[in-house]
């Protein structure tokens, strides 16, 4: 301050070393005529340099410059609040570039882009981020990307090889070519040599990029078919990318095979082979086959994209509640026929006392009467009322195993009187006969369930998929504890029932094709009316039931078994109102098996 007061001295008096105001202590001397000066400048009212008017000016200066340098930082912070946070999840940041900083940025949306929400994304960007990759992998002829949730390789494959190509798939390291031996590399990829040779016109060599993706369990890359919270996921959260770049591959001749290990899955999941259709945004398996094998699955490709293996669900929530109603509405139908077939015997006996002795009636009426109560019971455990108690839910259970039980007893002993109608013929004769059947098809499986619910076997049982979501609870066997009581006496037990009943059945139906043939004198009859005793017969033997070991083969099959099934009682009535109803005599001259009953009933007379 004391070299700008100067400067402003010097401009007034011409003195270049004069301080304001008087010189001090080691000062220049005083000059009368610098007295003289200053009093004629104090007398005509003139002020001549004056330094604290100077400091004042510089001090508003400064002042002016600090609320210039003020409004200007307003700005900024006021500017900086209206701006929207960066949000790499939104897709649009890090698009086109893949270092190692953007690409690991990008997957931590992997896990912010969930369910809840929380988080804003765009699913559509970041998808397409991670599809382009291997386009920037090819373009930039990179080597290698080796992180935790990404490894990546890019070769170069001449076109005129002269046998397939092999790459190890393994997650925790980078792809690879290795030899064919699949017990080493089971996760592995097969490139036939065919699809380098289709290129061959247009270059000789061509670089092929294979990824290897964790997704993680957001919602990125699950699509339409996984979100709707049933258990369907992809298997591992693993994607596997094959590409050659900007050169399309589709509609192979010999499809490329990609080989996925895991280990025994439960029953209730599916395995799928598809690909990321990015113009629909979901998986897709068209021009994918799918093969299982124990601990493996072989997806066979025609096209190079995004793969991946998804584990579905056969019964899902919405499955489930479809089965059910199918089930409900077969089974309140059969209940209502059951019934009529009840009625109609007892309309009989009471009109034909002759029909009171016969047999044949009264076990097709046992058989009503066993699955009209395993229909009710059925209906019990599926309602959806509160909840029973554990003693109540045994005791459902019970009750539900002991019908089901007498109604594959009762359909073995259908076959059984029809081996001895059809099949034997003679000798025949047994004292007692439909009580001795009635306390096989009431008793036995009396015994069988009085011995399951002594161990403790019946409880709560709940079906659920392979993240642990329950689709379906009932009164049944009790879940784990009590599995091989549930095979030996539910599945052993029919079992055994479906293989003789299947024989008789089998033996019977050659004796009606043949038996007119072998029939002299007389003319052969249509082969229509022996092809409906052969249906009729069959409703009565539970060959309905028989499709249930179909069932494993998809989700088709369940629904044609729980169709035909639950309609048995409808198929029963039909058969036993034809044979009997309205003119008896109509019918059993038109097969054997209606002779054969007679042949039987005469005998007991």
């Amino acid at each position: 301050m004391v070299v700008w007061c100067r400067k402003a001295e010097k401009e007034a008096t011409g003195s270049a070393t004069q301080p304001c105001g008087r010189a001090g202590k080691g000062g220049r001397p005083h000059h009368r005529a610098w007295d003289q000066r200053d009093a004629q400048t104090q007398g005509s009212g003139q002020r001549g340099p004056d330094c604290p008017r100077m400091m004042t000016l510089r001090a508003l200066g400064v002042l002016l410059l600090s609320l210039l340098l003020l409004w200007a930082s307003g700005m900024e912070n006021s500017r900086s609040q209206t701006e929207k946070p960066r949000n790499v999840c939104l897709g649009s940041i890090n698009e086109g570039q893949y270092e190692s900083f953007h690409l690991g940025s990008t997957a931590e949306c992997f896990t912010k882009c969930t369910q809840s929400g929380n988080e804003p994304c765009n699913l559509e960007n970041l998808q397409r981020y991670w599809l382009d990759f291997e386009y920037h992998l090819v373009k930039s002829h990179s080597n290698t990307v080796n992180m935790s949730f990404l490894k990546a390789a890019v070769q170069n494959v001449s076109t005129s090889i002269s046998e397939d190509l092999f790459f190890s798939l393994t997650s925790s390291q980078v792809p690879g070519q290795v030899t064919e031996d699949e017990h080493t590399y089971p996760d592995r990829v097969r490139l036939p040599r065919s699809l380098f040779e289709s290129l061959q016109s247009n270059r000789s060599e061509v670089l092929l990029a294979i990824t290897i993706l964790d997704v993680g369990p957001g919602n990125l890359f699950k699509g339409p078919q996984l979100s709707r919270k049933d258990g369907s996921h992809v298997l591992n959260n693993r994607l596997v990318g094959l590409s050659l770049g900007s050169i399309p591959v589709s509609r192979l001749a010999e499809p490329l095979e990609i080989t996925f290990s895991h280990q025994h899955l439960p029953p209730n999941m599916a395995l799928n082979c598809v690909f990321w259709d990015a113009t629909k945004g979901d998986w897709s398996s068209t021009g994918c086959s799918t093969e299982l094998r124990a601990k493996r699955t072989v997806c066979r490709c025609d096209h190079l994209t995004f793969f991946a293996l998804l584990l579905k669900p056969i019964l899902d929530q919405d499955t489930v509640k479809s089965l059910i109603r199918i089930s409900q509405a077969g089974c309140g139908a059969s209940m209502i026929f059951l019934a009529f077939t009840i009625v109609l015997y007892a309309a009989l006996r009471f009109y034909r006392l002759r029909f009171k002795s016969e047999d044949a009636p009264k076990i097709h009426v046992a058989l009503s009467v066993s699955l009209f109560l395993l229909n009710l019971t059925f209906f019990v455990n599926v309602g959806q009322g509160p909840e029973p108690r554990d003693a109540a839910c045994r005791a459902r259970g019970g009750i539900f195993h002991y019908f089901l039980l007498c109604t594959f007893t009762w359909m073995g002993l259908e076959a059984f009187h029809l081996y001895l109608l059809v099949i034997k013929v003679f000798n025949t004769y047994f004292g007692h006969y439909f009580l001795k059947l009635s306390l096989v098809g009431w008793g036995l499986p009396a015994l069988i369930v009085f011995g399951t619910g002594s161990a403790g076997s019946y409880g709560r049982y709940a079906i659920r998929d392979q993240r642990n979501v329950t689709t379906l609870e009932l009164c049944w066997f009790r879940e784990k504890t009590a599995d091989s009581a549930l095979y030996t006496t539910v599945h052993g037990y029919f079992l055994v029932t479906f293989l003789f009943s299947a024989v008789v059945l089998g033996l019977v139906a050659w004796k009606i094709f043949t038996l007119p043939r072998a029939t002299t004198g007389r003319e052969q009859g249509p082969s229509w009316k022996g092809f409906l005793t052969v249906l009729g017969l069959s409703s009565l033997v539970g060959v309905t039931w028989w499709l249930a070991i179909l069932t494993p083969l998809g989700l088709s099959t369940i629904y044609v078994f729980s169709l035909f099934n639950s309609l048995q009682g409808v198929f029963i009535f039909c058969w036993f109102a034809t044979l009997y109803f309205p003119s008896r005599s109509a019918v059993t001259s038109s097969s054997g098996t209606g002779r054969a009953d007679q042949v039987h009933t005469t005998s007991h007379e």
